[in-house]
C-alpha cells in the first residue's frame, strides 16, 4: 500500500502537468515568401500574449506546447496559422497580399495605414538602412528617395551631408529638414545625425508636402525626417552582432604635373611673359633635387590607405509586460588624407513597461561621443608643390617652405604637427507615459513625451614652431547646449461601422539654451604646454565664438510653444479627409508683431481600387488619388535677430586701451514668419498582383514674406535691416517605381527607380520686382545661379581683340559681347546655369539566387552648374604646380578651352562648368547561411557580405569630384578639401539563439 500512493501521485502529476498544461518546447523556423526571407513577421502563440518577430534572415524562435498553434502575420502578406504538433522546426511560406496599402508607416505623433495617408510620405527602403556600411544614415538615403537631394560637399570623416526636400524655399534662411528621433526633435536641440547609430534605426520616413509636415508646424517647413529606433519584442533574448571592416581611398585623384611637365610649364610661363630663363625651376631650393633627379610625389606623401571599421552589439527581448533593446557601437575611421580621423562610441537603451492594462511607460536613452581631433595634411597645398621641393629639413622635420624663397605655399604636411582636440558628447534621454481608456472612452489615449538633450563640445588647438607659428598660438572653444521638449498628446481612434475617426491633439513646449566661451593666446616660450595653460601666453584675448557673434563668450535662449489638432476621417476605406492646424509661438520674433503663427492644411484622398466598379479590373491591386493644400511657416532668423545690438570695440585713449561700442545689428520688431502655401497632387498605384507599384507626385509652393536685408542710408549708423520682403516659388514632379521583374523559385530580380525634378525661382526681392545683381539674385530665376561672362574660346594669333576686348592678347580668354555694344563689359554677364540640380534619380537592381543576393545602385544628378576652382588658379601659374588634366594655351596647341599661363584673370571669371554626374554608388553581394548549417553551430542567422561604394563616376567635370565643394588658397575652410572616397568593406551579421 505504501508503494501505491507515490505511484498514484506520479500518474496524477503526469495527467495534470504533462497532458493538461502541455509540455513547452522551443520551436524554431524560418519564414519566406517565394525564395526570400521575410523580416519583422509577428509569430504569436494562438490564444496567448506570447509573441516574437523574425529577424533579418526570416528566422524565429518561440516556446510553445505541442498542441498549440502559431499565427504568422505581417503587413503586405496574408495571415497564416500553423499547428505545432511534435515539430521543432517549421518552414513557413507567406503569400503576398494584394492589399499592400495596409502597411503601417510613421507619420508623426503616431502611425497610419498607408491606404489612409493623404499626404506625401516616403519610406526609405529597409535595405538601404540595414545593408550599407555608412557612418551616418543620410549617406544611405542619397539618391534613393524621390524629392530628397542629399549632397556630400566634403568627405571629411564624420562630415554630415546637406539635405534639401523639394528644393529651396527661403533665400537666406536654413532650408534643411527637421530630424525627429523617436518623437523628439534632434536637429533643433543642437544634435547631429552623427549622434544616431545607423544600426539602431528600425524605420525612416520622410514627410514632404504641407499635409504631411503641418503637424510639426514651423519646425517642418522644410520637410521632416522621422527616425524610429528599434525596440524590444516579447520573446527570448536575441543577441545580434553586426560589424564590418574595409579600406578607403580617394575615388579620383587630380594628379599634379610630372617633373618634366612642371619644368616645361615654367619655361613656357617665362616665354609667354617675356622673361629670360636663368634656371630650369622657379626657386633656388628646388635646384639640388633637380640636379640629383630626385622628385617627391606630394599626393602620395599626403595620402594613405584609409581604414574603416564598425562594431555593433545588441540584445533585445522581453516578456508580456517588459520589453528591452540595448545596443552599443564603436566606429573608427582612419581617413585617406593623413591626420584625418573620426571615432564614435555610442550606447542606447530602449525600455517599455506595461505597468497595468491601461498604463504603459517607457524610455529611450542614448549616449554618444564624436571625436574629430588630430592635425591634418593640406591637400590643396599638396597639389601646388613642386616635385623638386624639399620635403624634410636635415634633422628630419618637415621643411616649412619646400619651395623657398616661395612663401605663398607651405609644406602640406606641417599641419600634422598641430595639436588639435575636437569632440562633442550627446547625452539624450526621452521618456513617455501612455494611458489607454476603456468603456465609453475606448479608443482614447493620453501620452506624455519628454525629452532632454545635453551636448557639451570642445575644440582646442595649438599651432607651434614646427607648424609655421614662431610665437605659438593657442585657442580654446567650449560650448554647451541644454534643451528639452514636452509633448502632451491626446488621441482618439475608433471605427463606427464604415466610418473611421482618428484625432490627434497636441500641446508642446520646447526650449534650448546655448553658451560658449572662446579665448586665444600668443607668445609661448615653448610648445610644451600647448593649450593646457593658455594664461602662459604673452597676449591673451577673447576669440571668435562664431560668425556674427561677439568674441569671448555668448549665450542665448530659444523657446517654442505649440498647439496642434489633426483629424483623419475615412469612409468605407474609400474616401479620406485630413484636417490639420498648428499654432506656433516663437521667442525669436519682436514685440510689435504676434509671436504666434497659425498654419492650417486640408487634404483629401480617394481609394479608387476599393470602389465596387473596380472589382472587375483584376489587374489593378491599388489605386489611390490624393491632394493637399495648406500653409506652413519658417522662423527664418536667429535668436535675437529682431533686436538692435551693439558690438564692443577697444580703442586707445590717453595711452590706455578703453572699451567702446559701435553699431552692430539694427533690429526690426515687426518681423514675422516666412509663410509657404503648398499644393500637392499624388497617385499611389499597384498593378499585376503588385508586381509593379509606385507613386507619382506633382507639387507647387509659394513662399511669401522672405526675410532679407533691406539697404538703408548709412547716416543711421547701420547699412541694412532685416525685413519681410521676398517671394519665391517651387514646382516639381516626383516618381517612385518598384518592379518585380522575375519571381522564380530560385531566381528573383527586383528593381527600384526614383526620379524627381524641381524648379525654384525668385518672384520678388524688395517689393519692386527688381533683381539684385550684387547678391546674384534674379527675378524669375533660381535662387542659386552662376552669373558670369560667356566664354567663347581663346584669342588666337592673328585675331584682333582690340575692338571687342581692348587689352586682350593671344592666349587670353575670349568672352562674348552679349549685348552687342561692341565691347565686353560687366553688362555682358549672363546666367550660365543653376547650382541646384534640375533633376535627380536613382535606380537599384537586386538579384536573388537561392541564398545569394546582389544589389546594384546607380545615382544620377543632372543640370548642375558650378564654378570650378581647379580651373582657376588666378595668377599663380608661374608659382605653383598645376593638375595634369588642366592644360594651358600655347602658340603650338592653339587651345580653345584653356588660357595661356600669362593670362591675368582681371575679370574674376569663375569657370562655370557642368557639374552633372552619374555614379555607380554602391554594390553589395551577400550570402545568407542556410538554417540547416546554422543549427549545428547553434546560431539563429548569419549573413556575410562585401560592399563597394562610390566605385565609378561618369562626368564631364574636371576636378576632384563634381559633388564636392573645393576651397581655394586663402580660405579658412581648406580643411574641408576632402574629395569623395571609394571604399570596399567586408561585413558580418550574426544572430545568436
Amino acid at each position: 500500500m505504501r508503494y501505491c500512493l507515490p505511484k498514484l501521485i506520479v500518474v496524477l502529476g503526469l495527467l495534470v502537468f504533462g497532458f493538461g498544461a502541455q509540455a513547452q518546447q522551443t520551436v524554431k523556423g524560418r519564414v519566406t515568401s517565394g525564395d526570400s526571407a521575410v523580416t519583422n513577421v509577428t509569430v504569436q502563440v494562438k490564444g496567448t500574449n506570447q509573441a516574437t518577430q523574425t529577424d533579418q534572415n526570416g528566422d524565429f524562435s518561440v516556446a510553445a506546447g505541442s498542441g498549440a498553434a502559431l499565427i504568422f502575420s505581417r503587413v503586405g502578406f496574408a495571415t497564416q496559422e500553423m499547428p505545432v504538433g511534435n515539430r521543432k522546426y517549421l518552414d513557413i511560406h507567406l503569400v503576398v497580399s494584394s492589399k499592400e496599402m495596409n502597411e503601417v508607416i510613421v507619420v508623426g505623433y503616431g502611425t497610419q495605414k498607408k491606404a489612409d495617408v493623404t499626404g506625401s510620405v516616403a519610406s526609405v527602403p529597409k535595405s538601404r538602412l540595414s545593408e550599407l556600411p555608412v557612418t551616418n544614415v543620410l549617406q544611405a538615403v542619397e539618391g534613393s528617395v524621390a524629392g530628397v537631394s542629399v549632397t556630400n560637399t566634403s568627405a571629411v570623416p564624420g562630415a554630415t551631408p546637406t539635405v534639401l526636400i523639394r528644393g529651396q524655399n527661403s533665400i537666406t534662411a536654413n532650408s534643411g529638414p527637421l530630424i525627429v528621433v523617436d518623437g523628439i526633435p534632434l536637429s533643433k536641440s543642437g544634435g547631429s545625425i552623427n549622434d544616431i547609430n545607423p544600426g539602431d534605426i528600425a524605420s525612416m520616413e520622410i514627410l514632404k508636402d504641407a499635409s504631411a509636415v503641418a503637424i510639426y508646424g514651423t519646425n517642418g517647413s522644410n520637410g521632416v525626417i522621422l527616425i524610429t529606433t528599434k525596440r524590444g519584442v516579447t520573446g527570448k533574448p536575441v543577441i545580434r552582432y553586426s560589424g564590418y571592416e574595409g579600406i578607403e581611398d580617394l575615388a579620383h585623384i587630380l594628379k599634379p604635373r610630372s617633373a618634366a611637365s612642371y619644368v616645361q610649364k615654367y619655361a613656357d610661363f617665362l616665354q609667354q611673359t617675356g622673361q629670360t630663363q636663368t634656371n630650369p625651376v622657379p626657386n633656388a631650393s628646388e635646384l639640388p633635387n633637380y640636379k640629383a633627379g630626385k622628385t617627391t610625389d606630394w599626393i602620395k606623401e599626403t595620402t594613405r590607405q584609409g581604414i574603416i571599421q564598425d562594431h555593433n552589439l545588441s540584445i533585445s527581448g522581453g516578456t508580456k509586460d517588459v520589453r528591452y533593446f540595448l545596443s552599443g557601437e564603436y566606429l573608427k575611421e582612419k581617413g585617406s588624407i593623413k591626420g584625418y580621423q573620426y571615432h564614435r562610441a555610442s550606447f542606447r537603451a530602449n525600455l517599455d513597461f506595461n505597468l497595468t492594462d491601461f498604463l504603459t511607460i517607457g524610455t529611450s536613452v542614448f549616449v554618444n561621443n564624436n571625436d574629430y581631433g588630430g592635425g591634418r595634411a593640406n591637400l590643396l597645398f599638396a597639389t601646388a608643390m613642386s616635385p623638386y621641393g624639399q620635403e624634410f629639413n636635415p634633422d628630419g622635420t618637415y621643411n616649412i617652405y619646400p619651395m623657398y624663397p616661395e612663401l605663398l605655399y607651405t609644406n602640406p604636411l606641417i599641419g600634422l604637427y598641430q595639436n588639435n582636440v575636437n569632440h562633442n558628447f550627446n547625452l539624450n534621454g526621452t521618456g513617455y507615459a501612455e494611458v489607454k481608456f476603456s468603456g465609453v472612452l475606448k479608443g482614447l489615449k493620453y501620452r506624455l513625451n519628454a525629452g532632454y538633450n545635453y551636448i557639451p563640445s570642445a575644440v582646442y588647438t595649438y599651432t607651434g614652431r614646427n607648424d609655421n607659428s614662431p610665437l605659438g598660438v593657442a585657442t580654446t572653444f567650449n560650448s554647451e547646449t541644454n534643451s528639452y521638449t514636452l509633448d502632451n498628446l491626446l488621441t482618439y481612434n475608433r471605427d463606427f461601422g464604415k466610418h473611421h475617426i482618428d484625432f490627434t491633439g497636441l500641446y508642446s513646449a520646447e526650449q534650448r539654451r546655448y553658451f560658449v566661451d572662446a579665448f586665444s593666446a600668443t607668445g609661448f616660450i615653448n610648445d610644451l604646454l600647448a593649450f593646457n595653460n593658455i594664461g602662459a601666453g604673452a597676449t591673451v584675448s577673447a576669440a571668435s565664438t562664431g560668425s556674427g557673434l561677439p568674441n569671448g563668450s555668448y549665450s542665448d535662449r530659444y523657446a517654442l510653444n505649440s498647439q496642434m489638432a489633426r483629424i483623419n476621417y475615412s469612409y468605407d476605406d474609400r474616401y479620406l479627409l485630413t484636417l490639420t492646424a498648428r499654432r506656433d509661438g516663437s521667442s525669436v520674433f519682436g514685440a510689435n508683431t504676434t509671436k504666434f503663427g497659425v498654419f492650417p492644411v486640408a487634404a483629401v484622398g480617394w481609394n479608387i481600387s476599393n470602389e465596387e466598379f473596380m472589382k472587375s479590373v483584376s489587374w489593378v491591386d491599388n489605386l489611390k488619388l490624393r491632394g493637399s493644400y495648406g500653409k506652413t511657416g519658417n522662423e527664418a532668423i536667429n535668436v535675437y535677430g529682431t533686436i538692435t545690438t551693439d558690438n564692443s570695440v577697444r580703442y586707445p585713449f590717453n595711452g590706455i586701451s578703453q572699451i567702446g561700442v559701435l553699431a552692430g545689428n539694427l533690429g526690426n520688431s515687426n518681423l514675422h514668419w516666412e509663410s509657404t502655401i503648398g499644393t500637392n497632387v499624388g497617385v499611389d498605384f499597384g498593378i499585376l498582383k503588385s508586381r509593379i507599384t509606385g507613386t507619382i507626385d506633382v507639387y507647387s509652393t509659394h513662399t511669401d514674406g522672405l526675410i532679407l536685408k533691406r539697404q538703408i542710408p548709412s547716416v543711421s549708423g547701420y547699412t541694412s535691416v532685416l525685413d519681410n520682403l521676398g517671394k519665391t516659388k517651387n514646382q516639381g514632379v516626383e516618381l517612385t517605381l518598384t518592379t518585380k521583374n522575375v519571381n522564380g523559385k530560385d531566381f528573383r530580380w527586383e528593381s527600384m527607380f526614383n526620379f524627381s525634378a524641381n524648379r525654384n525661382r525668385i518672384v520678388d526681392l524688395y517689393g519692386d520686382r527688381k533683381s539684385d545683381t550684387g547678391n546674384v539674385w534674379f527675378i524669375g530665376k533660381p535662387i542659386g545661379v552662376v552669373y558670369d561672362y560667356k566664354k567663347q574660346g581663346i584669342w588666337q594669333v592673328g585675331e584682333d581683340p582690340s575692338k571687342q576686348d581692348p587689352g586682350s592678347k593671344p592666349g587670353d580668354l575670349k568672352f562674348a559681347d552679349v549685348n552687342g555694344d561692341g565691347k565686353v563689359t560687366a553688362t555682358d554677364k549672363v546666367i550660365l546655369g543653376q547650382t541646384a540640380p534640375k533633376w535627380i534619380g536613382g535606380m537599384t537592381n537586386t538579384f536573388h539566387y537561392r541564398d545569394f543576393h546582389l544589389s546594384i545602385f546607380i545615382q544620377t544628378v543632372q543640370g548642375v552648374t558650378k564654378n570650378d576652382p581647379d580651373l582657376n588658379y588666378v595668377d599663380e601659374s608661374g608659382r605653383r604646380n598645376t593638375p595634369a588634366d588642366v592644360g594651358y594655351w600655347t602658340t603650338a596647341n592653339k587651345s580653345q578651352s584653356r588660357p595661356a599661363l600669362s593670362y591675368f584673370n582681371t575679370r574674376g571669371y569663375g569657370y562655370g562648368s557642368n557639374a552633372s554626374y552619374t555614379r555607380l554608388k554602391d554594390i553589395t553581394l551577400s550570402y545568407t547561411v542556410p538554417p540547416s548549417l546554422l543549427d549545428k553551430a547553434h546560431l539563429g542567422s548569419m549573413t556575410v557580405y562585401v560592399s563597394g561604394r562610390n566605385l565609378y563616376t561618369w562626368t564631364k567635370w574636371i576636378g576632384w569630384d563634381p559633388e564636392n565643394t573645393y576651397y581655394g588658397r586663402g580660405t579658412s575652410d581648406w580643411t574641408n578639401n576632402y574629395p569623395t572616397i571609394r571604399s570596399v568593406t567586408v561585413g558580418l551579421n550574426i544572430t545568436l539563439r
